[in-house]
């Protein structure tokens, strides 16, 4: 079974456009669909009222507040029964008709994730093309993670690989970086980003700065050594500038107290400056423990479940026989 997740955000103009293109796509397949309200203030719980009344496949579910996006397809995820998961966005500028070679990718490929990557995004004003690249090149420099350019939260992922996202135990998740972390097998199909189908955006500047910041403080330690950084580059031009004061002050050129007062406060500040990147670095280890990540993956560790019967590899017990 294929199962859907879909985040909405005062969606209620392009959801009459999505339902019946993806119903169209899902219907030769068995499925179920998750519409995550996330928290909507305009018509779009009434929306979907009415749309996925006929489509029995389909179920909501209603965040009590707005939670982000993420949050959103934690909850899907977490209600997701199988084989596969789609998540996607609601606006269309991710072609639903696509789900059907991503699913053909997977099967022949034997991957567990297949990545929907935006190769042309000349439909998107200039502005979201070049911060869309800067996050990318940005966060993968400072994470270590190798993420898929342009792709987004438009993806394909075996019940293995959300069972591993389940097990996570952190609550604040960025899962453009969690899914390639796991370092499931992967494979990526590129599409040309759509127009925007009805509505605008709620993805707003403030949004994208706070995704790029969870990003990057969620899986590096990067800004607490910065202080470590800081104060060993004050330390060496504090070095430099105490040699220049002695020489002031031998030369006999230094108002009186002034060599002593110069040499105190950039002792000092070096050595602020110092300590707190060794605080930095102890906060970064405490916040690697927290997160409580898995350090490794054994590759084929993970069941999976036969595409055509449904079956499961049995697993032995410890006497050595296999559980029912």
């Amino acid at each position: 079974m294929l199962s859907v997740v879909i985040p909405v955000f005062n969606e209620q103009d392009v959801l009459p456009l999505l339902i019946p293109r993806l119903r169209a796509v899902l219907g030769q397949l068995d499925h179920e669909v998750f519409f995550v309200d996330d928290g909507s203030t305009d018509a779009t719980a009434a929306v979907l009222s009415d749309l996925l009344d006929p489509w029995p496949e389909a179920k909501v579910l209603r965040l009590a507040r707005n939670s982000g996006q993420q949050v959103a397809l934690t909850a899907g995820l977490d209600r997701a029964s199988g084989d596969w998961v789609v998540t996607m966005d609601a606006d269309l500028q991710d072609p639903p008709e696509l789900i059907l070679e991503m699913l053909t990718i997977a099967e022949q490929q034997h991957v567990d994730v297949v990545y929907a990557a935006r190769g042309d995004r000349s439909s998107d004003p200039r502005f979201k093309r070049a911060t869309a690249g800067l996050y990318y090149r940005l966060v993968e420099r400072l994470t270590g993670v190798p993420i898929v350019p342009q792709a987004g939260d438009f993806r394909l992922l075996s019940a293995a690989v959300v069972r591993a996202l389940r097990a996570l135990p952190e609550r604040k998740r960025v899962y453009r970086l969690l899914i390639p972390m796991l370092g499931f097998d992967s494979a990526v199909v590129h599409h040309r980003r759509a127009v925007r189908a009805a509505g605008e955006t709620s993805y707003t500047l403030r949004r994208m700065v706070l995704l790029a910041s969870d990003s990057v403080v969620s899986f590096s330690s990067t800004p607490l050594r910065f202080a470590t950084g800081l104060g060993l580059l004050t330390a060496c031009i504090s070095g430099v500038t105490a040699l220049w004061v002695v020489l002031v002050k031998l030369t006999g050129n230094a108002v009186p107290g002034w060599a002593s007062s110069t040499l105190g406060v950039l002792f000092l500040g070096t050595v602020q400056l110092l300590c707190l990147g060794v605080l930095g670095e102890y906060i970064g280890r405490i916040y690697d423990e927290v997160k409580a990540r898995p350090p490794y993956r054994m590759r084929g560790e993970e069941k999976r479940a036969c595409p055509h019967c449904g079956a499961v590899n049995p697993a032995k017990s410890p006497e050595g026989t296999p559980t029912p």
